[in-house]
């Protein structure tokens, strides 16, 4: 079984559905294999997920030569509330943070943030995603390849980007806590910062 097979396998599962329950689209770049959006629907949400993004490890842009085998590997996860918009350009947006370790030397990490300079989807108020831990356990994969993790995608602001440029992913994370803001939600407001 391959890598990709071992984390679609892995993320079904977590999810308790198989193929049939999911809806997918492929999103490929220049030079590189396609990254597949997943999009399955479990209760009240939609998650999207990648899968391609860990086929080979993410390692420092500045070795002159990358280990096939040993390094961190990673995947995406964004949870929106189903039904309440978002979508027109999401799939791709994702394809280009998931493919960023391969095309720009991007390391995915907690905490993690990313600019995109553009909206993540259509007409969305979010220019930049902070990158979290996932409740969606590692996927293991055989000896000496690092397992596999999963990192939630939440979308920022310009305004919020800069919070956390100054104050940190913490900061931010309790300014959504202490106002409420539910960042599930794709209409929702910003911290006061």
């Amino acid at each position: 079984m391959d890598v990709i097979e071992r984390v679609r396998s892995g993320v079904l599962g977590h999810f308790g559905t198989d193929r049939a329950g999911v809806d997918s689209a492929s999103v490929t770049f220049l030079g590189l294999e396609p990254i597949e959006i997943l999009r399955l629907v479990s209760g009240d949400h939609v998650h999207y997920l990648t899968l391609g993004g860990s086929r080979h490890p993410m390692g420092d842009p500045g070795d002159l030569l990358a280990d096939p085998v040993k390094g961190p590997r990673a995947e995406l996860t964004l949870t929106l509330h189903a039904g309440l918009g978002a979508a027109a350009g999401l799939a791709r947006t994702l394809g280009v943070l998931a493919a960023s370790p391969a095309v720009e030397g991007v390391v995915l990490q907690t905490d993690a943030l990313l600019d995109l300079s553009e909206p993540i989807w259509r007409d969305a108020p979010f220019t930049a995603v902070l990158l979290g831990a996932s409740d969606i356990p590692e996927i293991e994969l055989p000896e000496p390849a690092e397992p596999v993790r999963y990192l939630t995608v939440t979308p920022v602001t310009a305004t919020e980007a800069a919070w956390v440029r100054l104050r940190g992913a913490d900061a931010l994370r309790e300014a959504w806590a202490e106002a409420g803001i539910d960042v599930r939600d794709p209409n929702r407001g910003v911290a006061q910062l």
